[in-house]
């Protein structure tokens, strides 16, 4: 395809091949409350309704003129209605409850996620003695419900069989965006990687005291989470997913060691990309890890994957771009690095075109490089920042 009439799709497809597009590409993750305040849509469509939610994704892409868009949430149940009892407004708190006729409800905020509680005000988490490792397959801590054990989707009461877990439902928003952005944008979908199942399962803490007390069966329970996490990256895959990510946030140095990296991450992402990959060899795999990753590079790579996504530079993480560029360029594509706190949340145009001009100086030689935040764009970040980014990155990325 000739520079000049390079699409967005292509212009990623490109940097995440490790070549060199026309210009370095740009797109942010944005958190969910960005788009419930930016989109034009309500809160409640965004989070309840598939249509609303590609609607949403494709509104704010088409007006930062980014070149992708991250699908971070699944389909929903479109017969979920059936099962509210009311919705009351909490005009003070500025959210929205909705309340289910089980008895519990969700708070939908106004600019940020919801989530879904007991009737008691409590969040349901399993105990480690509790799980049976043969009784996982996946865990999705953003379905309808939040987590369950035995995994139950959305209200359905029994478990699903292995071989027919995931709804039909499941794909529906990728399918949608791919119906409304065509070739114009890259299209990617999340899937949690074994690690991060195990401790939204467990709640943090038990998750933790579990591999220190328990390995054997620790590891038990991440191989088969491993598994569905196959299923379901396949599944995005055949939907027409480009790109598929794995949302490791938990995976850094902030909350596990470099030796229990290469011990409890390590072995099962080598899997679930090596899997995704023997079926889907044109879709690129790559690794979203939060915080302090840049002792661990090396042995990311190690898991086969395609790119590595935030990078978060001092102060939210340790990664200095100039330093991770040679370990990382030729090997895997880099997506992020800009912090989306101080330099966009805090900050403004200065801010930004400082980090913008710094980061392509950095990794736009030698192509493989995607300029991003290196995290969510926080809800309240000015839309205009996002613009001015966006801008500067086609004004100063070009690789002619």
């Amino acid at each position: 395809m000739p520079l000049d009439e390079m699409t967005g799709q292509e212009r990623v497809r490109r940097a995440m091949n490790l070549e060199k597009p026309d210009r370095v590409p740009v797109f942010s993750q944005l958190a969910v409350g960005h788009y419930f305040l930016f989109s034009g849509l309500k809160p409640l469509d965004i989070w309840f309704r598939n249509e609303a939610y590609a609607d949403a994704l494709v509104a704010l892409q088409r007006r930062y003129q980014f070149d992708g868009i991250l699908i971070n949430l699944p389909g929903r149940d479109p017969e979920f209605e059936k099962h509210i009892e009311r919705v009351d407004r909490k005009e003070e708190e500025r959210e929205t409850w909705v309340r289910w006729k089980n008895g519990n409800y969700t708070r939908v905020p106004d600019d940020d996620n919801p989530h879904y509680f007991c009737s008691d005000g409590t969040r349901y988490f399993p105990s480690f003695d509790e799980v049976d490792p043969e009784s996982l397959w996946y865990v999705e801590p953003w379905d309808l419900t939040d987590i369950t054990y035995p995994y139950t989707w959305g209200f359905e009461e029994e478990p699903r069989p292995f071989d027919n877990f995931f709804p039909s439902y499941q794909e529906d928003v990728i399918r949608l965006v791919k119906e409304r952005v065509g070739d114009t944008a890259s299209v990617h979908s999340e899937i949690f990687s074994p690690f991060s199942q195990f401790l939204e399962l467990l709640n943090y803490e038990s998750a933790l005291m579990g591999l220190l007390d328990d390995p054997g069966k620790s590891h038990a329970m991440l191989q088969r989470l491993t598994l569905g996490a196959i299923n379901l990256g396949k599944r995005h895959a055949g939907a027409g997913a480009d790109a598929v990510l794995i949302s490791s946030a938990f995976a850094g140095s902030g909350l596990i060691s470099r030796d229990d990296y290469e011990t409890f991450v390590l072995p099962y992402e080598k899997k679930l990309i090596g899997e995704i990959h023997a079926d889907y060899p044109e879709v690129k795999i790559y690794t979203h890890t939060c915080g302090g990753i840049g002792d661990r590079l090396d042995l990311m790579l190690r898991t086969g994957l395609d790119g590595i996504d935030t990078l978060d530079p001092p102060p939210l993480g340790t990664v200095e771009l100039d330093e991770a560029v040679p370990t990382l360029q030729g090997k895997a594509f880099i997506k992020g690095n800009l912090d989306p706190v101080n330099t966009l949340l805090y900050g403004n145009e200065q801010t930004v075109r400082e980090a913008v001009e710094q980061r392509l100086q950095i990794a736009k030689p030698g192509g493989g490089y995607i300029l991003s935040t290196a995290c969510s764009v926080a809800p309240a970040v000015k839309p205009e920042l996002l613009e001015f980014m966006s801008a500067l990155t086609r004004e100063l990325g070009s690789y002619d």
